[in-house]
């Protein structure tokens, strides 16, 4: 089979690379210019160390330059949402416009049949639903979180090679191998933030940022003053510069007023949230009564009951939990791991 492997530039994607090369697919390789400098010294090592790499292997190497659909698409939607006043998750949809948006189009041009990643998560037959996108083997490093928002007909053509793989076992089998990564350290959280510095990169991106404005609590107490609600995320504690005899959590984020709403942990608690931008992943019908719910990447899953309604998803956890923030990934998985929709916190 011929399949293009989306390749960064780290490990993991070159293993994936190796690992079907190896099986006796014929491969190839693409990587994306997503970055808006091309003189990086990060893109450089990546795209002169894939070249090296691609060469040695034997495999054909297309660089695409993909800058200004990684802007309209990633970057600018990232920062339009942090200054609306919610946490945007920009890995979820990177995925679904660049590497099984862009990456795939491209490979599906180039003759392939489709294209492998180095997430760690699995797709394959399902007993009920007869294909399902699961958890990878690896519990600390799966992605399928950041994958749930990517639709069914895209998912159905993407391999992932690293589903049963630990990451640890895919560092030592490349060492073994003499391969060697170009961007051989963890890749940052946001790829495009220097220094996972989100607060500096919206500073230096929108100029002229929304100022400090009044604190208080859900009754209007005042109790002191913010420095920018867009420096903020719903369910946080330090780094506030607020006194009050309890500890205080961001509870919400008044845009129209520029008014942070602030509170004690139980505040925080509640049963019900709703999502949009819902992706279906398997047949509704096929659910389970109840589901198994996770609104952050490092977070673990919740029993819920769900019902999709008016495009939208309302989601009722069995037990009270801590809110998510509106902007988030809310995806829900089957107790087998499998998931079942991926949507947007609203």
């Amino acid at each position: 089979m011929r399949l293009a492997v989306a390749v960064s530039g780290g490990g993991d994607s070159l293993a994936a690379l190796t690992l079907l090369r190896e099986a006796g697919h014929e491969v190839l390789a693409l990587h994306g210019r997503f970055l808006p400098d091309a003189d990086d010294p990060r893109t450089l090592r990546a795209e002169s160390g894939l070249t090296e790499a691609c060469a040695r292997l034997g495999v054909e190497l297309h660089v695409l330059d993909l800058r200004e659909r990684f802007e309209k698409f990633v970057a600018a939607p990232f920062a339009a949402e942090y200054l609306a006043g919610r946490t945007p998750n920009p890995c979820a949809r990177c995925n679904v416009a660049m590497k099984f948006g862009a990456l795939l189009d491209a490979a599906l041009d180039l003759g392939a049949a489709g294209i492998a990643t180095g997430h760690y998560a699995r797709a394959g037959a399902h007993p009920v639903h007869g294909w399902a996108l699961f958890r990878g083997a690896d519990p600390v490093k799966d992605q399928s979180y950041f994958l749930s928002l990517v639709p069914r007909d895209r998912l159905m053509r993407a391999h992932f090679p690293l589903a049963a793989a630990r990451k640890t076992e895919v560092r030592a089998d490349l060492a073994g191998r003499g391969v060697e990564p170009p961007l051989p350290e963890e890749s940052q959280e946001i790829c495009f933030v220097p220094g996972d510095d989100y607060r500096a990169f919206l500073a230096a991106r929108a100029g002229e940022l929304p100022g400090p404005g009044p604190a208080v609590l859900p009754d209007g107490t005042p109790v002191g003053r913010h420095q920018g609600l867009w420096r903020t995320t719903i369910g946080q504690r330090r780094g506030l510069g607020l006194s009050w005899r309890e500890p205080l959590y961001v509870l919400d984020k008044r845009v129209a007023d520029n008014t942070l709403v602030v509170a004690t942990r139980p505040a925080l608690l509640m049963q019900e949230f709703r999502a949009r931008e819902v992706n279906v992943l398997a047949d509704p019908a096929g659910w389970p009564e109840v589901v198994l719910a996770q609104t952050r990447y490092r977070e673990r899953p919740a029993p819920a009951r769900v019902e999709i309604s008016d495009g939208g998803l309302s989601v009722r956890y069995v037990e009270p939990r801590t809110r998510p923030a509106p902007g988030q990934v809310a995806v829900l998985y089957g107790p087998d791991g499998a998931v079942l929709a991926g949507a947007v916190v609203l």
